[in-house]
């Protein structure tokens, strides 16, 4: 059995490729979960959210920021992990179906390709700011928040390795 295999079988570097797999997981009857973000230095935060996500339905697709994407949103020092690393992460944990990746700086383009049955995001967020909300409330789906972990916080964590540094 090649683990690293399977790994790298649940990541796709755009839509296209990851909509035969959407189409297979559709036609199952699969509920598909999605959420997104740049899962950069990926923590045990971030892992809780994840797990308690896919535990809302049948396959969880986590849309990540390419290298460029997180660069515009967090800054020239960010991300701090490429792209290509923070993807494997993500795909080895079990609670994750597939990760696909999107250059934009929001996920609304991706969120209206896959039209999952649930989108979430960490209770961090209001509703009404939630990126593709619109889309997949027009199609009857939900959107919902998911408590997030307290004392953990990439941000909060980069600053503290800084701190460490003379």
């Amino acid at each position: 059995m090649n683990h690293l295999q399977k790994i790298t079988d649940k990541i796709f570097p755009d839509f296209p490729e990851f909509r035969p797999l959407l189409e297979k997981w559709r036609k199952a009857g699969d509920k598909l979960v999605f959420t997104n973000g740049c899962f950069d230095l990926l923590h045990r935060g971030h892992v809780e959210y994840l797990a308690k996500a896919a535990s809302k339905g049948d396959r969880l697709i986590v849309g990540l920021n390419s290298d460029a994407s997180v660069t515009r949103l967090k800054g020239l020092s960010r991300p701090l992990i490429d792209g290509e690393s923070r993807a494997v992460m993500l795909a080895a944990l079990t609670s994750v179906d597939a990760v696909v990746l999107f250059e934009e700086d929001t996920p609304d383009r991706l969120v209206k390709e896959v039209l999952p049955d649930l989108l979430v995001k960490g209770s961090d967020w209001e509703l009404h700011k939630i990126v593709g909300a619109d889309t997949v409330l027009a199609r009857g789906g939900k959107v919902e928040t998911i408590e997030l972990s307290p004392g953990f916080s990439t941000s909060e964590m980069i600053e503290k390795i800084r701190n460490l540094t003379p």
